[in-house]
């Protein structure tokens, strides 16, 4: 038992009780998986049941959506005609559009004509504006407008430099009086630093050892005190260990008084009881005599309810037979669906869309190939390949029909064709084989004409046995495997990956119509039987309902006797069954009393036995003294930790400000060359800025003469320009 859980598994139900039990025994946790698994199981059966109804779902959409195939299928073949007479309308509007280029090329000769000679009136007035605007002076004004121009540019630079000369003479002037930078940090001050972070960094290794000091203190008096409250701890559990047994061996004693005063009680009421029931049994006993019959309708009872329990059986012996026979023709009835839209949708796929279905039906010709084609199942792709594509030719009746039926599709435009005449000349007897092969024409079952196709070729179970067999062919022998690989000396054709052949879709068209048939006939037939076990099942029920109510007929009858009979018996039995219960229970109260009279004795003598043993005592005054000493060597931990911290933030203080003046000397010094370096630097550029200043205003007198004559030039290049415009604008004036 946990600590602190005493109290509540005394006062625990038995439903509690039972769980501390299994907890503790490690059966909780079983019951929980098993929760959790039948959780899933139940989460599964749902799973189980919407993927049924997803399935059946699906399959009574299978049969609309077959039809809605061939519907898209119609309408793609409505959409090929569409674009077919479309294609045709465009090719007319081509041949309109061609003729009308026509026309438009004769009159764009004679209009060709007429530009020519207007082009050449055009040439001969452009030669002569050329020649004129050849001859204008427009070199002229462009050179003295730049030079112009430029000139203006110097002009304003000088100016521009002269004026920043003299700010410059002026700047420098400024920065030459101002005072210099003074020394404010020297070595001896990093020194002294230096050796007040010796000193700190002595006083944090002495605080150190005074932290280490009273951290073992602080823990030894921990440890002194936890060592004292696992022994009282000790005293105190054996202290209450003593309560509670005495306590409980105090309980045990009123408990078992109390079981032995109800029980003694219990007994008294038992024995009245006894009594009372006796009488009881006699008199039912004398009123069962009176009333009790010889039993002549006994047989009729049995022989009705025998005719019931018949008609009940066969009511539902005829009823699981209809729920069989409706679901077999459920099953059958979906099967019928699915063969349907599967021979539907294999004829679909060996419809001829190539120029065969041109001639399908025409005199002498039977049809396709693979429909006058019989062989024996698991050699179709064997067989396929044999043919090749003759698999997906045409079978005429004879040579000169299928002329015809050839002359007709080239006549048709309907494509290329190919037939195989049925009544040529057939296979030769292949001779002897090696094991592991047969002839391909022994495969079939087909006309002559198409045997012959298949003459020198064998099959092969598979690779290995081709392999084998191939050095005892004959030369020039064709092998081919069942999965349809074709050996020659040659040349060799197969792998995976290749679609179905027209013969197996012919196979497996032929299979599925076959089982059509024989799940439509069973069908019919099942209908018929549910149809008569449904008439069974209704005679059954008239007979069962014709059976309940002879039985309750003669119920009826028996009622008034039966009731007394039974009330007498009821009685009777009731008052023997108590009688006997309650002597039992006297018994096992008498048995009782003794047992809860020597249990009193016991816990008496157990409460008396433990009250004399003396209670252990519980001493907690040397606990106050321990704990002091331990909150003073927290207290003195605590300060000297202070100590060391602030030792230690006083030296990275100290170290910090020598870092700092290491670092001001460094810049003084630096700013101190800087300085010397500038006043240099500004006695350089005051002697240029005064050479400048000296020299610029004769500069700025011979680029304002330049300028004035430059514009005097640009002004007489204009009026030129302006003379020859005048006389090409009348000339062109003129052309037009």
């Amino acid at each position: 038992v946990g600590q602190g859980q005493l109290d509540q598994v005394l006062h625990a139900t038995p439903e509690e009780r039972r769980g501390f039990i299994e907890e503790a025994a490690g059966i909780l946790k079983h019951r929980r998986r098993k929760e959790r698994t039948l959780r899933k199981l139940e989460a599964m059966q749902a799973n189980l049941t919407r993927l049924s109804d997803l399935a059946g779902e699906i399959r009574r959409q299978l049969k609309p959506l077959g039809q809605q195939a061939e519907i898209a299928r119609e309408a793609q073949t409505i959409a090929a005609i569409v674009r077919d007479a479309r294609a045709r309308l465009l090719a007319d509007e081509v041949v309109e559009l061609r003729a009308a280029i026509t026309n438009v090329g004769r009159s764009e000769s004679e209009r060709k004509t007429e530009r020519l000679v207007l082009q050449e009136q055009l040439d001969q007035s452009r030669l002569r504006q050329d020649r004129l605007e050849a001859s204008m002076t427009g070199d002229a004004v462009d050179a003295a407008r730049r030079v112009a121009f430029g000139l203006e540019q110097v002009q304003d630079h000088l100016r521009s430099l002269y004026t920043l000369a003299n700010q410059r003479l002026s700047l420098l002037a400024q920065q030459a009086e101002l005072p210099g930078m003074s020394a404010t940090v020297s070595p001896r001050m990093i020194d002294d630093a230096r050796e007040e972070v010796a000193r700190l960094q002595l006083g944090v290794t002495e605080a150190e050892a005074a932290l280490g000091t009273a951290s073992a203190t602080t823990a030894t008096a921990r440890a002194a005190l936890d060592a004292l409250d696992e022994e009282i701890s000790a005293q105190s559990a054996l202290v209450s260990q003593h309560d509670l047994e005495q306590g409980r061996l105090k309980g045990a004693v009123d408990a078992a008084e109390s079981r032995a005063v109800a029980t003694r009680g219990e007994l008294d009421r038992q024995r009245a009881a006894l009594e009372a029931s006796e009488a009881r049994r006699e008199r039912a006993r004398l009123e069962l005599l009176e009333v009790e019959d010889d039993g002549s309708s006994v047989d009729r009872d049995v022989y009705l309810n025998e005719a019931v329990a018949a008609a009940e059986a066969a009511v539902q012996s005829l009823q699981a037979e209809v729920e069989t026979l409706r679901d077999e023709l459920h099953a059958a009835e979906r099967e019928r669906d699915a063969l349907a839209a599967r021979t539907g949708a294999l004829s679909l796929a060996l419809d001829q869309k190539d120029g065969s279905a041109a001639i399908v039906g025409a005199t002498g010709i039977r049809g396709l190939v693979a429909e006058h084609l019989t062989v024996r199942p698991g050699y179709e792709a064997a067989i396929a390949a044999a043919l090749g594509t003759l698999a997906d030719a045409v079978l005429a009746d004879s040579r000169d029909a299928a002329l015809a039926a050839l002359a007709q599709a080239r006549d048709g435009d309907a494509g290329r064709v190919e037939i195989v005449v049925a009544d040529a000349a057939d296979a030769p007897a292949a001779g002897t084989l090696p094991a592991g092969v047969e002839a391909a024409a022994d495969l079939v079952d087909a006309p002559s004409g198409i045997r012959g196709l298949l003459a020198g070729i064998v099959v092969a179970q598979d690779l290995d046995a081709a392999r084998a067999a191939w050095p005892e062919l004959a030369s020039g022998s064709t092998v081919i495997t069942r999965d349809g690989d074709v050996l020659t000396e040659r040349v060799l054709r197969g792998g995976s990956g290749g679609g179905r052949s027209k013969l197996e879709l012919v196979a497996e068209r032929d299979s599925a119509q076959a089982r059509l048939v024989e799940v439509t006939t069973q069908i019919e037939r099942q209908r018929f039987a549910l149809a008569a076990a449904r008439d069974s099942l209704d005679g059954a029920q008239i007979d069962q309902a014709q059976a309940v109510a002879e039985l309750k007929a003669f119920d009826a009858a028996l009622a008034q006797r039966s009731e007394a009979l039974g009330r007498s018996r009821v009685a009777l039995e009731a008052a023997t069954a108590e009688g006997e219960r309650l002597a039992v229970s006297v018994r096992a109260l008498e048995d009782s009393v003794a047992e809860a009279d020597q249990a009193v004795a016991a816990a008496t003598a157990a409460r008396d036995a433990h009250a004399a043993t003396p209670r252990p005592i519980l001493d907690l005054s040397a606990r106050d003294g321990v704990l002091a000493e331990l909150e003073s060597a927290r207290t003195a931990e605590v300060q000297a930790r202070v100590e060391l911290e602030t030792a230690r933030e006083r030296a990275r203080a100290q170290d910090a400000q020598v870092a700092t003046l290491r670092r001001q000397l460094d810049a003084e010094r630096d700013a101190a060359q800087e300085a010397a370096r500038l006043a240099v630097q500004r006695r350089h550029q005051v002697d240029a800025a005064t050479r400048v200043i000296d020299a610029l205003p004769a500069v700025l007198a011979v680029a304002e003469r330049s300028v004035a004559e430059a514009r005097v030039e640009l002004a007489a290049a204009e009026a030129e320009r302006s003379k020859q415009n005048s006389e090409l604008i009348e000339l062109r004036t003129s052309d037009t």
